[in-house]
């Protein structure tokens, strides 16, 4: 339970693309289906100003929830790797003096795979004092260095930040309106009788009753020393307003999107 100086802080994690990946190889960048506590850590430590050597310790200690708001749906990227000085690829093997050989026969381009979750919605709730949270909520409304979705190129939508809240993880993510689009709400509301509620899923940071364990605590981001850890978290289903006007409403009586005519359905939009 959060103590009296505690509050929760709300990100809203949207964007085209997403990626949070909690191993790699050479060739091959997956990604989780929801944001891990490493990158969440580090689009806070970005915002900050912190450079990669500098201790995340502080951050490390917030506890993190993460509810499902629109899972997206699976990019698989064509992507290739070449050296600009049209230099064979070297090869994972290393010589005798630890230097990488050439690939034999020699191979210039090489195809990798990279996953990416399109038009996902999430919304983390970072728990932790309420001091360091107001100062970290500053710093994503006036972020020293770009934020990104988990990958560099993944850009996120605005807000970021939805602000401070009280209470604790569980009861902050179940009270929060539905983070989707207007035209996505209103469709939830046509084809569903529980028009006011909607189902997500969402997993919880609890080092006591986790069910699960996994491995996406940084301990650091030095690119020369970087070491992760775990942590145990568990997963709940929260029932959460959608945020749509009562159907007695003017705002729900002038609402085209009621009308029951959606030219885009045959699109599947």
């Amino acid at each position: 339970m959060p103590g009296p100086d505690d509050a929760v802080l709300l990100l809203r994690l949207a964007g085209p693309l997403q990626s949070w990946g909690d191993r790699s190889s050479f060739n091959r960048r997956d990604t989780r289906p929801e944001p891990t506590k490493s990158g969440v850590i580090g689009l806070l430590a970005a915002a900050s100003g912190r450079a990669r050597e500098e201790p995340v310790n502080d951050l490390v200690d917030l506890r993190l929830g993460v509810r499902v708001d629109q899972p997206g749906t699976l990019l698989r990227d064509y992507h290739t790797v070449s050296d600009y000085r049209g230099r064979a690829l070297p090869q994972a093997g290393v010589s005798s003096k630890g230097v990488q050989k050439l690939t034999s026969p020699a191979k210039h381009t090489h195809v990798t795979t990279r996953f990416y979750l399109q038009d996902a919605v999430f919304l983390a709730a970072v728990a932790g004092s309420r001091a360091l949270l107001e100062t970290l909520d500053e710093a994503v409304r006036h972020p020293a260095f770009p934020l990104a979705l988990g990958r560099r190129s993944c850009v996120p939508t605005q807000p970021i930040s939805l602000g401070l809240r009280e209470g604790t993880l569980h009861d902050v993510l179940a009270a929060e309106r539905w983070q989707v689009t207007d035209r996505t709400r209103r469709a939830y509301g046509q084809r569903s009788q529980a028009r006011h509620w909607v189902d997500l899923s969402a997993t919880l940071e609890d080092p006591d009753q986790g069910e699960d364990l996994v491995n996406d605590v940084p301990r650091s981001f030095d690119p020369h020393r970087r070491a992760f850890t775990s942590r145990r978290i568990r997963h709940i289903w929260l029932t959460v307003p959608t945020g749509l006007p009562a159907p007695d409403s003017a705002a729900d009586r002038n609402d085209p999107g009621d009308s029951g005519h959606d030219p885009f359905a045959l699109l599947g939009w």
